[in-house]
């Protein structure tokens, strides 16, 4: 799950890392009050979208007045922002954060993740803060720091004391730096963080840190120990779909295709929607229902499906290890009694009790086009589609 940077700045704030005064608004008028309540001379409006490359798209515009700030901040709502990762559609701005602005004297990277070969988290800092982090690795890879950090001791002060000699920091800054590290640390293993990024981590005229902007992202594995999340997921303006999908833990993602695929594993999945395409078709979604779902998922996987009115044809591509090849055929006869279906279905079964589910099937008396391998699976279902 990520989150807009007001959501993470406000986790920020509550492990004890510096972020600028500010407040987060779905109404321009509430622009004009935000602006009064910092005391600021000068604060900055950034549209909160899940995507990098704002400040190159307009995205983020410093006012003087509070009047400034209301007329920037209700010219952004509703608006579209297109940015280099957002694709030529854009996305849609439903909200503003207005913040103080800072007096920025040195601009820095700082950013926790994990690192799969390793199977540790590691702690990556850079003096070329402000800049897309994939750019300064490509053209400075020397800027890029690493440190491995251990998940039971944490972050080691000689490991922060190397950190921020490589960093230039010195003195009482680096003591700071210490500890905001540390904080950072805390807070993304207490979040069950994939990704906790501080860019760019300001070092003041003041000598301090402030967070001017915040990247987090949740691992969706550990949202059950995060109940407080629930409220947070309610700002991404969800389909009806992946509400449900979240619900019985699926992992879904809706397409531009007319495909409708069902699979369990997302190695699986990928390659159902790669050789789709390889045969001229097009993936409505990506559908994991996992290795060992209950019928219940496997109901409503199927219902997510159906609910998609632009799907012509489905693929079910399954391959039974844990997951039982009998539970995906008793799950599409419980769906279709209950919904009904009115389009192409094509199904695939290899795997633990694949005889049985070829049986329960054949015995429906249900339409179900039956496919031997995924190569027959898939051209079947492209001209079903078409």
């Amino acid at each position: 799950m990520k989150l807009y940077e007001f959501q993470a700045k406000d986790i920020l704030r509550s492990c004890g890392i510096p972020v600028p005064r500010g407040k987060a608004t779905s109404q321009g008028d509430d622009a004009l009050t935000i602006f009064q309540k910092i005391g600021s001379n000068r604060c900055v409006a950034k549209a909160q979208v899940l995507a990098g490359g704002r400040g190159k798209s307009g995205g983020i515009r410093f006012v003087s007045t509070p009047e400034e700030a209301q007329t920037c901040a209700s010219g952004m709502l509703g608006a579209h922002l297109i940015t280099h990762q957002t694709g030529q559609k854009g996305v849609e701005i439903k909200y503003v954060l207005i913040e103080e602005a800072v007096s920025i004297k040195k601009e820095l990277y700082l950013a926790i993740t994990i690192d799969r070969s390793l199977q540790t988290p590691i702690l990556i800092a850079s003096s070329e803060g402000g800049v897309e982090i994939e750019e300064t690795a490509l053209t400075l890879p020397d800027k890029i720091i690493k440190e491995p950090v251990d998940l039971l001791f944490g972050i080691h002060p000689f490991q922060a004391r190397r950190i921020a000699s490589k960093l230039n920091i010195s003195g009482t800054l680096s003591t700071k730096f210490h500890h905001l590290v540390q904080n950072l640390f805390s807070g993304f293993v207490k979040n069950d963080c994939s990704l906790l990024e501080i860019n760019p981590l300001a070092i003041t005229q003041e000598d301090a840190f402030s967070a001017l902007d915040a990247k987090m992202d949740i691992d969706d594995n550990a949202l059950y120990r995060h109940p407080e999340y629930e409220q947070l997921v309610s700002y991404h303006d969800l389909s009806p779909a992946e509400v449900s999908a979240k619900k019985y833990r699926l992992s879904y993602i809706s397409l531009d295709g007319n495909i409708g695929c069902l699979v369990n594993g997302a190695g699986l999945a990928m390659a159902t929607m790669d050789i789709i395409k390889l045969h001229g078709g097009e993936p409505a979604n990506f559908l994991d229902v996992g290795g060992d779902a209950s019928l219940e998922q496997v109901t409503q996987a199927f219902k997510i499906i159906l609910s998609d009115q632009k799907v012509k044809a489905i693929l079910i591509n399954i391959f039974g290890g844990i997951m039982k090849c009998d539970v995906i055929a008793m799950g599409i006869i419980q769906a279709i009694q209950e919904i009904g279906i009115h389009i192409p279905l094509v199904v695939r079964l290899e795997g633990t009790n694949v005889d049985i589910a070829k049986k329960i099937l054949s015995d429906s008396g249900l339409n179900i086009i039956p496919a031997q391998n995924m190569g027959e699976a898939a051209s079947m279902v492209v001209r079903a589609a078409k």
